[in-house]
């Protein structure tokens, strides 16, 4: 008899480190929306005020850097009212944390999944990513309703066209936070101390970021140091285009363009090479 058997699906490896099958990605697009529902729905589900903890965060976040920062340190906002200015910062950052500290933790997190079913393995931080934009948005209108009471209170703000590249620095947070996580992660595989020592890094780095103080207030001298930071470029555009003040530089967001694709190549490559036989260690 004639074996008529045939395969509808032919799993390989990739030959190329570099490789990221677009294709295939989009061909499990279901599975990445079924991942973003998830992680958007269980973060709160068993919590007495649900999805209001997407603003009851930033909401004390803020109080507490007013009473810290601007009350007892008494750190400058740019002469900006300090709920427009400290929201500003916390609504970029912890998009960029939230999606750090998740993606670093990919393989690790979902070695069940992983060693039972196929399926891309970007998928999952792709995933993290976009729910994290979710939350992003909705603490964005926080930031609006902020700024709009103020306005109308006569609170001088200048927004101005580089305002339209919020798009662009919103993917660029991604970018950086995507790159830096699978890089992370494919580490802690094998090196399982990197994953205690990365949480306290990330706490570090928002204070080495403009988040709760003006760039302005630096010497240019450590301007250009604290722009060695990819990060420090986006959150200055960002504030710089909705409320006139900041240190924009083309330059310098140029840079961490071009440091977020460079990050996210050598991530893939070190992703793609891990996931071969990441099983054999995690």
């Amino acid at each position: 008899m004639e074996n008529t058997e045939s395969w509808t699906t032919i799993i390989k490896p990739k030959n190329k480190l570099l490789q990221v099958d677009l294709g295939e990605i989009w061909q499990y697009r279901d599975l990445l929306t079924m991942f973003v529902k998830r992680d958007i729905v269980t973060q709160y589900k068993q919590t007495i005020l649900g999805p209001a903890w997407y603003f009851i965060q930033p909401a004390l976040t803020t109080i507490m850097y007013m009473v810290v920062f601007g009350g007892i340190a008494k750190i400058s906002t740019d002469g900006l009212p300090q709920p427009m200015f400290y929201l500003a910062g916390i609504v970029c950052w912890q998009y960029f944390a939230d999606c750090l500290t998740k993606t670093s933790t990919t393989f690790t997190t979902n070695q069940n999944i992983f060693g039972k079913v196929y399926f891309p393995r970007l998928i999952v931080p792709l995933a993290t990513v976009t729910s994290n934009l979710v939350r992003m948005g909705i603490q964005f209108l926080l930031f609006i309703a902020v700024y709009i009471y103020f306005v109308a209170n006569k609170v001088q703000v200048a927004p101005n066209a580089h305002a339209f590249l919020i798009p662009l620095l919103i993917v660029m947070l991604a970018g950086l936070a995507l790159g830096f996580g699978i890089l992370i992660s494919s580490l802690t595989t094998k090196y399982r101390d990197l994953t205690i020592l990365f949480t306290f890094i990330v706490q570090l780095w928002m204070y080495a970021t403009p988040v709760i103080y003006p760039l302005s207030t630096m010497s240019p001298e450590r301007q250009w140091i604290m722009a060695l930071n990819p990060v420090t470029s986006i959150l200055e555009a960002f504030k710089y285009g909705t409320m006139g003040v900041g240190t924009f530089n083309w330059g310098h967001l140029a840079y961490s363009f071009v440091f977020m694709v460079l990050l996210l190549g050598l991530g893939i490559v070190v992703f793609n090479k891990v996931q071969r036989s990441f099983m054999d260690t995690v």
